[in-house]
């Protein structure tokens, strides 16, 4: 019997957006677009106070700029680098703002001490043209992955363990929350992970729209790879970082060919793939949120390897390989958090090089116990990784992460496929043991950068003193 269950959907997990942070860029975006939607007419003027992690990074992460924007009618799916303000562009704390619905008086607050529910918060307040007050005091939260919650949202969807989550109340046909709860679907049902997340997919949108979305997000993330090997330049921010992706994919077909690469020169390839995608989400690019823009690049880069170095990586083994990624998504996302903020880097790039292996795994033939090892072992192996942008940038040192973690994901994906199914350590097991250690990780390592690597250079946070 088809059962009714909390689940966070796929097409949540990949969504199409700006770099160069789902949490800090998109998830504000969206949070403003909401409140926008909320009022009788667009306000005259608008007040937003950024919390916390939003406030400590703002800046560097483009938060003021996305929010403006979303302000006045842009999209993560609409919204490009040439729109004014551009990016790393001085946006004063007061102004005016305009876009597709019309022109906002605005005024921004950062402030880095957090609400007490969550490090990512954005408060609201407008008024019309008369000076009456619309709204006082709306909160929403912005938490990974470009999820947003409001206050009652925030309220309802946490759980007993403090993780946030988002799900759709729907009738599914394989409800699962855990990992072990998924290999049992697998096992009484006789399917594999891919084919459960199909089945619960489909009673939540329909056949047709997942294979549009599946589709659409596999071109967005060829698209953004094709264009991060053509770009050449300096990243915006100020740090003066150096794209390096088109030099190396000149270097690399200058003394061999993918078809032609195997071994470690297959690496090679990886690595400039998540280069790429993280060069553009950097530049604030188009880029697919996988399962968030600081993590971005790793699941193309195995993918990309998949379809340069495996057999028959067709549209079908494309959707499967999402798929199962995508359910591994939902497990960390149900269970721990995808949010750098929340958990550090473990939740990023952790999250991610786990989705990746069992995707890879999959599709090479592993059994659903093989694919929840593959992503056990890449999720175990990121335990601990703290989310400390230099400068409060999406750049150092987030753009080699993705390299590493894709590299990584492969490994697992090798692991898991050459095991029996059977580990000491279960997905879930390592999902709780992140959630924990995000728990107890300091603050100054979650996307501040107060901590870690951020502080080496003598550096300086953007943070706007108010």
């Amino acid at each position: 019997m088809p059962t009714k269950s909390a689940t966070v959907s796929v097409l949540d997990l990949f969504s199409i957006g700006i770099g160069p942070s789902s949490s800090h860029t998109v998830g504000p975006m969206r949070a403003a677009q909401a409140f926008v939607s909320t009022l009788p007419q667009l306000p005259a003027k608008v007040r937003v106070a950024l919390r916390g992690s939003l406030a400590a990074t703002g800046v560097g992460h483009g938060t003021d700029r996305a929010v403006l924007l979303g302000l006045v009618g842009y999209t993560p799916t609409t919204t490009s680098a040439d729109i004014s303000p551009k990016p790393g562009e001085e946006i004063p704390l007061t102004g005016t703002i305009s876009g597709p619905v019309g022109s906002v008086e605005y005024e921004v607050e950062f402030n880095p001490q957090p609400v007490p529910e969550h490090p990512n918060c954005l408060i609201f307040d407008a008024w019309d043209a008369q000076g009456n007050q619309l709204a006082e005091n709306v909160e929403y939260f912005s938490i990974g992955g470009g999820f947003i919650l409001d206050r009652a949202g925030m309220s309802a969807h946490e759980n007993e363990a403090g993780v946030v989550a988002v799900a759709h109340e729907k009738t599914v046909p394989y409800p699962f929350d855990t990992g072990k709860e998924l290999m049992e679907q697998c096992a009484t049902h006789g399917l594999t992970i891919a084919q459960v997340m199909r089945a619960n997919e489909e009673a939540l949108h329909g056949r047709d729209a997942l294979n549009e979305h599946l589709d659409a997000v596999w071109d967005v993330m060829q698209e953004c790879v094709a264009h991060g090997l053509k770009t050449e330049g300096t990243l915006p921010g100020g740090l003066n970082v150096k794209r390096r992706a088109n030099r190396l994919h000149r270097l690399l077909t200058a003394e061999y060919q993918a078809s032609t690469a195997r071994g470690l020169d297959a690496m090679e390839w990886v690595n400039l793939y998540a280069l790429a995608v993280n060069e553009e989400n950097a530049a604030h690019g188009q880029v697919v949120t996988a399962p968030t823009n600081g993590a971005a690049g790793i699941i193309p880069s195995v993918m990309h390897y998949c379809r340069d170095f495996t057999d028959d990586f067709d549209r079908d083994r494309v959707h499967e390989f999402l798929l199962t990624a995508g359910a591994i998504g939902v497990i960390i996302k149900t269970n721990a958090s995808i949010s750098g903020a929340e958990v550090g880097c473990q939740g990023e790039v952790g999250s991610a090089s786990s989705m990746a292996a069992a995707g890879m795994c999959a599709i090479l033939g592993g059994t659903p116990q093989q694919v929840e090892n593959a992503a056990e072992i890449a999720l175990e192996h990121n335990l601990g990784l703290t989310c400390d942008p230099v400068g409060g940038l999406v750049q150092v040192p987030c753009i080699e992460r993705n390299a590493i973690g894709g590299v990584k994901a492969i490994n697992a994906a090798r692991l898991g496929k050459l095991g029996d199914g059977t580990n000491i350590v279960t997905l879930d097991d390592v999902v709780e043991t992140m959630a924990s250690t995000g728990r107890d990780m300091m603050t100054k390592y979650k996307e501040t950068s107060m901590g870690g690597l951020a502080v080496q250079l003598g550096l300086p946070v953007n943070i706007i003193e108010c």
